[in-house]
Formats: structure tokens, sequence, C-alpha cells
């Protein structure tokens, strides 16, 4: 993948991040904000704990900060793939959503 091709894949995956924190404050009661800061987006829940989604161009990846560890994330042509488990991007991103939320909560990438 080409460094342009990289950050078109990238921007659009936080796009629909933040489409997806919007579809959530209208369909729940969730209350999740969402800031994005050039390559990075941090959503806070509630309870003040948070995720953070960042990108790092150097390596080609979407990084993903959550109480629960660390996840890195490279496009295999279809979908973004955690390096270490093979999981996808906003299936892992709705589970961990999920579990700091206290609350059903998805993430989707279109």
């Amino acid at each position: 993948m080409t460094d342009p091709e990289y950050m078109d894949r990238a921007e659009a995956a936080l796009a629909a991040i933040e489409r997806s924190c919007d579809r959530i404050n209208d369909a729940t009661d969730a209350d999740i904000d969402n800031q994005r800061v050039g390559g990075m987006i941090t959503i806070t829940f509630r309870n003040r704990s948070q995720l953070i989604v960042n990108l790092q161009p150097p390596l080609r990846e979407i990084w993903l900060a959550a109480k629960s560890g660390g996840y890195h994330y490279r496009h295999d042509g279809r979908a973004w793939v955690d390096t270490k488990t093979g999981e996808e991007l906003f299936g892992n991103l709705s589970r961990e959503a999920t579990a700091q939320a206290g609350q059903p909560l998805q993430f989707v990438a279109g």
C-alpha cells in the first residue's frame, strides 16, 4: 500500500468512527463525547474512561488504546485487522466501547 492509499483508507476509518459516535448519540443515551485532533480521535464516556484511536503513518497502522490494552491495525486489502489477534478494528472498537460504556454500542466501517 502506498502512503496516499494508507492516508485515504485511514482517514475513511476515522470519518466512520466519527459518524458512528454521532449515530450512537442519536440512537442511545450513551452520551459519548468524541474529539478529533489531526489523526487522533478521543472518545470519552460518562464514567470519564476513554478510547483513543490514532493514525501511525510511518507504520501504516491505526492504533487503539483502551482500558484492556493497546491494539495495532493494518489494512489487509479489505479491512483494518489487529496485527496480533486478526480482529477487525470496528468489531474490537464496538467491544471495547460496550465494556467502557456499560451498554451495547456498535461502531461500523460504512
